[in-house]
């Protein structure tokens, strides 16, 4: 924030605006990780030379964005990456219909599909486990649909996690809010208990794949995963 300027106005979006680039583009150049504190509102409001009104409500956006964590009495910190800003944006999209659950799902099978392969590949023995059980686990409770989504949810997250990248972790876990507005309806579109298993039976050809090391088999799984759900969702009509 050395050098920068903004006139001393009331709180202004536009001066709002410069602050909070002036903030991040601070957390940047000083490579302040997770935890790491910020200058002080005095001191911010200084070397911004704006008030201290534009400092707090630039902080405020922050925040809120779950970029920088704030409480009372301490200065604001740096935070940890935190999905529920971006799963607020896909869910806002989905309820105004400024995006589509088909839409939804078309994303999170490109994604998925590239998550799956690398979990086949770089998956620990404990991570293969974990996402073999999440599969065991949707099977043993086959009629508790409530119970089978929260692990079919955690089986999409667990792959994710396994794939060793924090980007497509990030990103599948933000889906997990549309998924809970969807899945019941998938679910009962699979009249037949036949039907329930054989979903529940892919989830665990995709484990099996991933526990074998098997990175096109795992893909070629998850994509016919993908595309059952989606015609479910048409069925239901509701993609």
């Amino acid at each position: 924030m050395q050098g920068r300027s903004l006139s001393q106005e009331d709180a202004s979006p536009g001066l709002v605006s410069a602050a909070i680039q002036a903030i991040t583009q601070h957390i940047r150049t000083e490579g302040l990780g997770p935890g790491d504190l910020l200058p002080s509102e005095a001191d911010m409001t200084r070397r911004l030379n704006v008030s201290r009104t534009v400092v707090r409500e630039a902080l405020r956006s922050l925040s809120a964005m779950r970029l920088i964590d704030m409480s009372a009495g301490r200065r604001a910190s740096v935070a940890k990456l935190d999905i529920s800003a971006m799963s607020m944006v896909i869910e806002h999209g989905v309820t105004t219909e400024q995006i589509s659950v088909q839409q939804v799902y078309d994303v999170r099978r490109t994604i998925e599909m590239r998550t799956v392969a690398l979990a086949a590949l770089r998956r620990t023995d404990a991570e293969a486990a974990e996402i073999a059980d999440r599969a065991r686990l949707m099977r043993e409770n086959c009629k508790k649909p409530e119970i089978v989504m929260e692990h079919d949810i955690a089986f999409h997250e667990a792959i994710a996690k396994a794939s060793h990248n924090p980007v497509f972790a990030l990103i599948v876990n933000a889906f997990s809010g549309v998924t809970r507005r969807t899945w019941v309806i998938g679910w009962r579109t699979r009249a037949s208990e036949a039907e329930q298993l054989k979903m529940i039976e892919g989830h665990q050809e995709i484990a099996r794949a991933i526990g074998a090391g098997d990175p096109r088999r795992a893909a070629e799984h998850m994509a016919e995963h993908f595309d059952k759900s989606v015609k479910a969702l048409i069925d239901a009509g509701i993609a």
